[in-house]
């Protein structure tokens, strides 16, 4: 990558990525809500600008913070997220367990333990009891399954038509049980980028499921939790190098993992360079995108998590995440180089490179 880092390109888009975001937009658009370049401006410009604080300010999924006591100092992860996934139901899942999946994930991308979730409700008028109870099912053996607990919640109803069936929003909290600092800023050059699986399965289910496209296949939307996979990436690393050896763990969702790495390009000031042949793309989600026009890395994911790890750890934590359902087909996709910071760059398959962007627009409104 070094010929590409003083090309008048990755200077444009250096200088570029280092101005502050600025809504010029007057009005809200779904591009918003996309996760990429939109809502960033949105989130940066708008959102940090009135509530900004020190933890806010880190940008991470979480907020990892301390609880002064007696005798400890217990450090705790604490989320929230909201779900408007059209349709509710779709092969793999529905919007309750990936309500609860969604905040069990990023409590665990911070290394915390998930202990406890909240979920509030917006019903539309109408909606069927029978799919109301469906849905409370789901949820119930998604929490079974991850270990964590619905403790509290609210339920509000609004008239026909002021909202589409239903809405959940959930907050969750958890406990940091080790002394690693896992943070989107925490990328070194050396570092190995690591995917947990293939890409692109949740948003091409969704797709699918909305009758977009007139394709029958089996595909299945990833949604999964991801606390038992990390745990084991804990362990693994400690008994290597300690759990510091992790530097930064993120679930690609909204905007895929394209716009996940940028992030972490930004806020590391480091260059990421992957390397297309390296990256798992199933063949249905693969033909999807290609009628679509559509680039899977973009494309949302629900149950899978890139890592970014010390050079020394990664083979072996590959070869250990293996060993999880949700890790069976991890890899090995790129590393983490000095130069030009704040980028991300793909080795493509013909040998050129070119640059991995943000999402920009709407690519896939309501997925989550």
């Amino acid at each position: 990558m070094k010929q590409f880092a003083t090309s008048p390109l990755f200077e444009r888009v250096e200088r570029a990525r280092r101005r502050k975001p600025k809504i010029k937009d007057t009005h809200i658009t779904l591009a918003h809500g996309s996760g990429g370049k939109a809502m960033h401006e949105l989130i940066e410009g708008l959102f940090l600008e009135y509530l900004r604080n020190p933890l806010l300010e880190k940008l991470e999924d979480q907020a990892v913070f301390e609880i002064a006591s007696n005798h400890a100092r217990p450090r705790l992860a604490f989320t929230t997220d909201s779900y408007v996934v059209d349709p509710i139901f779709f092969p793999g899942g529905d919007i309750g367990s990936l309500a609860v999946h969604g905040t069990v994930n990023d409590l665990a991308m911070s290394g915390a333990r998930p202990l406890y979730l909240s979920a509030g409700f917006i019903i539309e008028e109408g909606f069927p009891i029978a799919d109301l109870k469906r849905i409370l099912s789901s949820m119930r053996e998604a929490a079974l399954e991850a270990g964590v607990e619905v403790v509290t919640g609210d339920t509000k109803v609004v008239q026909r038509g002021s909202a589409d069936k239903l809405f959940i929003n959930t907050a969750g909290i958890g406990v940091i049980e080790h002394a690693g600092h896992i943070s989107a800023s925490r990328a070194e050059a050396g570092d190995k980028v690591i995917l947990s699986g293939a890409i692109g399965d949740h948003g091409t289910t969704i797709m699918i499921a909305r009758g977009e496209l007139e394709l029958e296949t089996e595909i299945e939307s990833d949604t999964a939790p991801l606390n038992s996979l990390v745990r084991e990436m804990l362990d693994e690393a400690d008994s290597i190098a300690g759990v510091r050896a992790i530097h930064c763990l993120r679930d690609p969702t909204r905007g895929g993992v394209a716009t996940t790495l940028n992030e972490i390009a930004l806020a590391s000031e480091v260059c990421i360079q992957i390397y297309e042949d390296s990256i798992p793309v199933r063949r249905e989600v693969r033909g999807a995108c290609e009628i679509l026009g559509l680039d899977p890395l973009y494309v949302a994911n629900e149950g899978k998590l890139i890592a970014i790890v010390a050079d020394e750890i990664a083979q072996p934590m590959v070869m250990r995440m293996k060993e999880n359902v949700n890790g069976r087909d991890t890899c090995i996709i790129g590393e983490v180089k000095i130069e030009p910071p704040g980028i991300v760059a793909m080795q493509t398959g013909f040998g050129g490179a070119r640059i991995v962007d943000m999402l920009v627009g709407e690519q896939l409104p309501r997925i989550c």
